[in-house]
């Protein structure tokens, strides 16, 4: 992974991986051109996680109108300790002009001086979007010839403690959880499966702590309903039994069909991103500009009778000449306004779901590298490592202090807490 904007995902840090059964020698063998790749590769992923960080910031400017975050030549050189022996690297300074914007590189943090093993750079690798034939290139480029442990063996072996790892958390007991939110999505891949109607359905959860957690992944058929319901079944077995007081998808899945059925109280709400695609493609392309700007009245409306007032406008401005943009509208109406009965605090994190979008925006960049088909458990076991990676840098949701009034029952109105007393159950 659009979360993200990118916002929710950050480069991701080397992916740490221990077999402590397989040693893994360093022959004496090993050459300056061997520590020379290594330098090069690990340069230029710590340029690239420079570059997107001033990317992000690009909009800010200082009192005198030039670009706050900027550029501003390095750190003295240092060398790294590594299976294939030193490598030295020099990390990029970066310098906000107005002194409050800190970069802190998690590719190679400032604490790093060693890793434990080659065998930890090979996850990294193939994580970072190298199919099994370039990887395979790039070892020997990196390591030569000859170099010990690295034949396709090896790659077959970390792929298979990915599963395991999968495996494992899949099935992980859920008791006494509690997530408040939930956002979902079917998320498809450029990359060719066993079966081409599938794809990976997931599930992101806010706990009561505001800390977003990725609740489920599996693959599913053509996101449809039977396919949510196991999902959603399953969770239910392992111990999620509190209904989420809201879940946030795209209209189009066979997920709302599901919902009910297990978890009966969980309010809908509409993605806006999505919607605001879906009405737009039905509008020609002259008005398509004019029409998101309509649209944006709606959602960002301070309360939901000034939503309701530019819902009707759109309605009424374009139903003659574009019935299916309105019908594409109207059909979703009370579900893309749920998020004003919760407090306004959250409707940032409620209108969208950003946070699988951005996150899995960078997963399909990584996933994108990989040719021929693709099993289903490999790519499910390789999407998740990456998940699970970016998943150490999302951000609790803005305001989760006010969580606990929400699983109290705390009603709210137009964003604004309206009463003290619980609803009743």
């Amino acid at each position: 992974m659009q979360e993200d904007n990118l916002g929710e995902e950050r480069n991701p840090a080397v992916v740490e991986y221990r077999n402590p059964g397989v040693a893994v020698p360093v022959a004496d063998a090993l050459t300056e051109v061997l520590r020379s790749g290594a330098r090069e590769l690990l340069q230029e992923a710590v340029e690239a996680e420079v570059g997107e960080f001033i990317a992000r910031h690009r909009e800010l400017r200082d009192e005198r109108a030039r670009q706050r975050v900027v550029r501003n030549g390095y750190k003295p050189e240092r060398t790294i300790q590594t299976g294939i022996g030193e490598v030295a690297v020099k990390a990029p300074r970066v310098r906000d002009r107005q002194g409050t914007i800190k970069f802190s590189s998690s590719i190679l943090p400032a604490y790093l001086r060693r890793t434990r093993s080659i065998e930890e750079l090979l996850p990294w690798l193939y994580l970072k979007g190298l199919s099994t034939g370039d990887f395979s290139s790039a070892l020997t480029a990196l390591l030569g010839q000859d170099a010990p442990g690295l034949s396709a063996a090896t790659i077959s072996r970390l792929k298979e403690v990915w599963k395991e790892e999968y495996g494992r958390w899949s099935r992980r007991d859920l008791s006494g959880k509690n997530f408040v939110y939930i956002w979902v999505d079917g998320v498809h891949f450029g990359v060719r499966l066993e079966d081409a109607s599938q794809c990976i359905l997931v599930v992101i959860g806010a706990n009561a702590d505001g800390k977003k957690e990725l609740l489920a992944m599996v693959d599913g058929y053509r996101e449809s309903e039977s396919s949510w319901k196991e999902l959603l079944l399953d969770l239910k077995a392992r111990g999620l039994t509190s209904d989420p007081k809201v879940a946030i998808g795209d209209g189009a899945l066979g997920f709302w069909k599901a919902l009910p059925q297990v978890f009966g109280t969980t309010r809908e709400q509409r993605c806006w991103v999505h919607k605001t695609a879906n009405v737009l493609n039905k509008l020609p392309k002259g008005l398509q500009a004019k029409g998101k700007e309509a649209l944006h009245e709606i959602w960002m409306a301070e309360s939901r009778v000034d939503a309701e007032q530019a819902f009707d406008l759109f309605l009424t401005t374009y139903a003659a000449k574009y019935p299916k943009a309105t019908e594409c509208l109207a059909k979703d109406r009370d579900p893309l306004l749920t998020f004003y009965d919760f407090p306004a605090e959250h409707w940032l994190h409620l209108r969208t779901t950003n946070p699988i979008e951005s996150t899995f925006a960078t997963v399909r960049l990584r996933t994108s590298k990989t040719r021929g088909c693709v099993a289903r458990a490999g790519l499910l076991a390789m999407v998740f490592k990456l998940t699970k990676t970016a998943e150490q840098k999302w951000r609790k949701l803005k305001g989760h202090a006010r969580l606990g009034q929400v699983i109290e029952g705390v009603r709210f109105k137009d964003g604004l807490q309206q009463e003290a007393h619980r609803i009743a159950a």
